[in-house]
């Protein structure tokens, strides 16, 4: 991977941490996902002049993939409800890389050096560590496990899709703007169905921080689509979910989780899968 791509997926991560942060730690986290789509939803209508049509050949991923992002979004609620940012994010997150690493090299073909291989698996692994952090889950955290991982698993079957659609769109930017617009304008229909359905959700919009969540989350992932064009998806699945480690910073400082052994194993962990990716 060049430093380039290196670069923008590590900045994705940042910025994926922080708008997941942010959608965890407001109150109304229902109203705050709305506003984080209706950014989106305005930044890709505004982008759509100036971007152009994807190919004909995109269309099918990029419906797909809008799809399950509407799926994503309804399933990272529904996590965000059960567990805590600390345990929840790191399960959703480590679960993608590995899952994509089978699609991409099973179904499309795509080639991992042994060192690549090793860099998506201590990746992942120190992941499970930041997520174990708690200890072992227990019988009653098995519904927050579960969504975790359907999370996950929604994570890296849209990075498929995306990475597909994205590399026969013929622009990256236009598949960007178009996703957006597609995936947030359904979304919005049906959480505002859920707001109005929900009388006793603890009600305190904070329009703004959705408003800037939706705009990092459009700034993250445009960099993840342009990446995907230019590297393989596992491995860049791999280096987004280091977003994973400063989440696990977000949730020391922010929300005053304890950092511990565990997340400093993980963080070397991650180190250590980021090095094996960029030698190979």
């Amino acid at each position: 991977m060049t430093p380039a791509v290196t670069a923008a997926v590590l900045g994705s991560a940042g910025l994926h941490a922080a708008w997941n942060a942010l959608a965890h730690g407001l109150k109304d986290r229902l109203a705050t996902m709305v506003m984080i789509q209706v950014a989106s939803l305005g930044i890709g209508l505004v982008c759509l002049p100036f971007v152009g049509v994807p190919a004909a050949g995109a269309w099918p991923w990029l419906l797909g993939s809008a799809a399950l992002h509407m799926v994503y979004n309804l399933l990272l609620l529904e996590t965000y409800r059960l567990g805590d940012f600390g345990q929840v994010y790191p399960i959703a997150r480590g679960t993608s890389p590995w899952v994509t690493a089978l699609i991409g090299v099973t179904l499309l073909h795509e080639y991992l050096t042994v060192t690549q291989t090793v860099g998506v698996v201590v990746i992942s692994v120190g992941m499970l560590v930041l997520a174990l952090a708690g200890g072992i889950p227990r019988r009653a955290e098995a519904a927050t496990v579960a969504a975790a991982f359907a999370t996950g698993c929604a994570i890296a079957l849209y990075t498929v899709l995306d990475g597909v659609g994205a590399r026969s769109s013929g622009s990256a930017m236009s598949y960007a703007a178009w996703l957006f617009v597609l995936e947030s304008a359904p979304t919005i229909v049906v959480l505002h169905v859920r707001l109005r359905r929900d009388p006793t959700r603890e009600r305190n919009p904070q329009r703004a921080w959705g408003l800037l969540g939706g705009a990092m989350s459009i700034a993250a992932y445009t960099l993840v689509i342009w990446a995907q064009t230019r590297g393989t998806l596992a491995t860049i699945a791999a280096l987004r979910e280091t977003s994973v480690v400063i989440g696990a910073v977000i949730g020391t400082v922010v929300f005053h989780e304890t950092y511990g052994r565990h997340r400093l194993v993980a963080t070397i962990l991650v180190l250590l899968g980021i090095t094996a990716i960029n030698i190979a």
